[in-house]
């Protein structure tokens, strides 16, 4: 067999099952058999990734080891493994400071092809020196999908200088602002309190541990306050690309806060921002975006201790021939949490 059924993207309301051929192997690179792929925010941003279609999309993935080049010595033939797309390069002036996205080659190079909707993937260069981990056993190929998304939460919370008894809004209950928000119990936060504009959502986040829940179009502020013995949050977590999330994250953060965007309006969009009180009360403004080889493995960790469970996150498999209903429960949203492809089933 020559071929490969691939998931072609070229919007959300249009994937494809086509065939391509199956990525020939090289003396440094390795062949994994896809077992299980999820749809990433990232992957039904449509603006984003229409400019670059039609192409196989697919980053949260997991598979078994089916062809190694003959240089390779730390993988085998039959491994079951995690591979993440994107890796910094370690060793530029970003990477030396800690800034491990802000990498040049983090930003720029793909060293997986085509993508982790596909039968087969073929991984090399960084992705497979410093970006792929051979899976625990009691790590399943589903679970795995789940560490790259957790990775990047892991990265979020450190950035945000979580600690313990801290006051949390997560802004955004989508399944990024929910890993969230289970990180966050684990890591022993106070109040974790959690917007949305979906019932369904603000339900789940009860479920995975916010203490509190409050439609995204109310008076947050006023909510937090109280909930939270007069007090604004000490952590804001923007984990929505909305608009009108952006702005209000900035009248939820409390004296001596820090308030993260992880996920930031469409590009263009800027939000008018009244700097006094941000000065007078020593509130700080991060970013966050994407994780590092080293958050990968302490998102495996975590899974591995079941310190966060991920299973019930899952609401919706489908098989390869099954993408677009796949990509269509993902964009709309509704009753729906995390979308698995499985390519091989």
């Amino acid at each position: 067999m020559n071929t490969m059924q691939v998931g072609m993207y070229y919007n959300n309301s249009k994937v494809l099952v086509e065939q391509m051929p199956i990525p020939s192997v090289g003396d440094d690179e390795v062949l994994i058999k896809v077992m299980a792929c999820g749809v990433c925010g990232s992957d039904i941003m449509e603006w984003y990734r229409i400019k670059k279609a039609p192409l196989v999309l697919g980053h949260e993935l997991t598979g078994e080891i089916v062809q190694t080049g003959k240089n390779i010595t730390a993988f085998k033939v039959g491994q079951k493994v995690f591979t993440t797309h994107h890796v910094n390069c370690g060793k530029c002036y970003y990477c030396i400071r800690g800034h491990h996205t802000a990498c040049e080659t983090f930003q720029s190079v793909n060293n997986h092809t085509p993508g982790g909707f596909s039968q087969y993937l073929k991984i090399s260069g960084q992705s497979l020196d410093t970006g792929t981990f051979v899976l625990p056993d009691n790590i399943s190929y589903e679970q795995g999908t789940f560490i790259e998304p957790l990775a990047t939460t892991v990265r979020g919370l450190r950035t945000a200088e979580l600690q313990p008894g801290d006051s949390l809004l997560i802004i955004g209950s989508g399944i990024i602002g929910l890993i969230m928000i289970k990180l966050a119990r684990a890591l022993g936060a106070g109040r974790i309190i959690a917007t949305d504009i979906s019932d369904y959502r603000l339900q789940a986040a009860l479920n995975y541990g916010a203490e509190h829940i409050v439609k995204a179009d109310q008076d947050v502020p006023s909510f937090i306050r109280s909930v939270n013995d007069g007090r604004l949050a000490d952590k804001v977590m923007v984990c929505t690309g909305a608009y009108e999330a952006a702005c209000q994250a900035t009248e939820c953060v409390g004296k001596g806060g820090i308030l993260t965007y992880f996920a930031v309006p469409n590009p263009g969009k800027k939000i008018s921002i009244d700097f006094n009180p941000f000065w007078r009360d020593d509130v700080v403004i991060k970013t966050c975006y994407g994780a590092a080889p080293s958050d990968n493995m302490e998102a495996m960790e975590l899974l591995r201790g079941k310190n966060v469970e991920v299973d019930d996150m899952v609401t919706h498999r489908f098989p390869l021939n099954g993408i677009g209903e796949g990509f269509k429960s993902a964009s709309s949203g509704e009753n729906c949490l995390k979308v698995l492809i499985l390519p091989n089933q």
